[in-house]
């Protein structure tokens, strides 16, 4: 007997459900509301509805990020699609895989001057890898069968645009869940490694420089540091990778990174790059031989004078290396150097952390946040002056870390910490946010409550965007605009229906925030921030 036939919005869940989709986040709008009945009517994917579309696919970004499954938002046609884009594109830069489905204009209105329409495919173009609009209510499974091995497969963003009459009509097609994948061993082997191994035997400065990408890695890596004798680094998307306690980590490089470690990378003669493609410009070694580890080709053509690059998993290609290295006799006046640097960096960030004063000074913030968060709690970071702080001075134990990586967006914060603590309740979720940052996304303050979300807020509270501030001041340049029109933050929290706490001293900074931690329910700490020059301001 023939199954009774499915809405294109029904089938839609159903298949989403079998790809482990457990929420889309997004905003109702008149071009999706075939889609929004058939969420009310099931209850395998929750609907988080949220005030800004942005916020949406912020959602939505954040928790691909943090699970590597596949985040979905959804959104009207016309604005609701371009307020999706801010998160989308943060979702392209980070290599989040993201789906975006939009309500389109009605079949028969496509191409018209029907209101709210506009070429959603070219609209997506700059981030989405895969972009479809579906023509067929047939076609449904297909297409998101291609959207989501293609998001997943490559970790990108994809876009499936739906007219609205569509929505509500009886389609063809089962839902099918993705087909496992063996990855099985890489292509290559021990011996096929040994051109990079050729190169790390030459090596009497060794250096690794980490990213995000190796996440999985993070023992191997500091197995092969120690065997190889060198220091390793981590660029702002390493910085949930390594215990920074880690003897042969010297923190991160760059901007908020150890200041020392610059010039000690400089002195640098080989390099191996793991999971990451960022370069620090101002700091690269002049004759250095460069290995990059990264699984995706595209990589090696960038900036980065590559000589040798290994397609692979990072966590793959260590062992084979580390085993390759045994017997290698590193230089120990190296290790000794790293080391000294690692120590003069630690001694200057404890006394950053522990100056008096208030407004507080940045430093000492963070050096309170890292003494009470839990050891595996989730940090959302915002985008500014917060975050080249938290990357100084917050000493890393098991702590997760979200933030806008490449796309460098204010905003990002509360979003990415509402979506870490729907994926994982489990875990502490604390957001650290500057006060021009967190009002670009206000609103949703509400949505915090509206869901019981219990993460804490900590406001950086300076009234300026001191960032531009500060590079405003390097250039030379006058000021305009970098003043802010703050809020009464605990008030406004308060009036959302959060528990709002304000520091009165930086005697206070600890128990304060142990307060907010401990506290069950969405609760905002207010800090009154000294404006500092950030120290690498370029």
């Amino acid at each position: 007997m023939e199954k009774t036939k499915r809405t294109v919005a029904e089938l839609i869940l159903d298949q989403l459900s079998l790809f482990g989709v457990k929420r889309i986040y997004g905003v109702v709008g008149d071009a999706t509301i075939g889609l929004i009945d058939a969420l009310a009517k099931q209850d395998k994917i929750k609907y988080i509805a949220v005030k800004h579309e942005s916020t949406a696919a912020f959602m939505a970004s954040a928790e691909a990020k943090l699970t590597g499954g596949l985040g979905v938002c959804t959104a009207t046609m016309g604005p609701g699609a371009t307020n999706l884009l801010n998160g989308l594109g943060d979702a392209h830069a980070d290599k989040a895989p993201v789906l975006a489905i939009t309500g389109q204009a009605p079949s028969d209105k496509i191409g018209t001057e029907y209101p709210q329409y506009v070429d959603q495919q070219e609209l997506m173009k700059p981030f989405a890898a895969y972009s479809a609009n579906l023509a067929s209510p047939d076609a449904t499974i297909e297409v998101l069968q291609k959207a989501a091995r293609t998001s997943l497969g490559q970790r990108v963003v994809t876009h499936l645009s739906v007219p609205k009459d569509f929505f509500m009509m009886p389609a063809k097609g089962e839902p099918r869940a993705l087909p496992d994948v063996i990855e099985g061993a890489s292509t290559f082997t021990k011996e096929s490694l040994d051109q990079a191994t050729q190169i790390m035997k030459t090596a009497k400065r060794p250096m690794i420089l980490a990213g995000y990408g190796a996440a999985q890695a993070s023992e191997e890596l500091e197995k092969l540091a120690k065997l190889w004798g060198a220091g390793i680094l981590a660029s702002l998307g390493g910085k949930g990778v390594f215990d920074e306690a880690s003897p042969h980590v010297l923190q991160g490089i760059g901007e908020g990174g150890n200041p020392y470690a610059g010039e000690l990378f400089k002195e640098a003669d080989v390099v191996l790059l793991a999971g990451t493609k960022w370069w620090p410009e101002g700091y690269v070694p002049t004759n250095a031989r460069i290995i990059q580890i990264d699984r995706h080709f595209d990589k090696f053509v960038s900036a980065i004078p590559t000589e040798l690059g290994i397609i692979g998993k990072t966590e793959e290609v260590l062992p084979l290396l580390t085993e390759n290295l045994q017997g290698f006799s590193h230089s120990e006046d190296w290790v000794a150097r790293c080391q000294e640097i690692k120590e003069k960096w630690a001694t200057q960030n404890e006394k950053e952390g522990s100056t008096e004063g208030f407004p507080a000074h940045p430093a000492r913030i963070i050096r309170a946040l890292d003494r009470t968060v839990a050891p595996d709690a989730i940090l959302a970071l915002d985008t500014g002056d917060n975050t080249v702080w938290t990357n100084r001075n917050f000493r890393q134990k098991e702590q997760s870390v979200l933030f806008s990586g490449y796309w460098r967006t204010m905003g990002f914060g509360l979003p990415a910490a509402m979506a870490a603590k729907l994926a994982q309740p489990e875990k502490q979720v604390v957001a650290v946010v500057g006060d021009g940052g967190l009002q670009m996304v206000l609103a949703d303050l509400l949505t915090a409550t509206r869901y019981e979300l219990n993460i804490t807020v900590v406001v950086l509270n300076n009234e300026s965007l001191q960032m531009e501030r500060d590079k405003i001041k390097v250039a030379n340049k006058k000021e305009l605009g970098v003043d802010l029109t703050n809020p009464d933050f605990i008030k406004l929290a308060e009036a959302c229906g959060w528990k709002g706490l304000r520091v009165a001293s930086d005697k206070e900074l600890e128990s304060v925030l142990e307060e907010a931690l401990n506290t069950n329910a969405p609760t905002l700490v207010d800090i009154s921030t000294a404006q500092v020059f950030f120290p690498e301001t370029e």
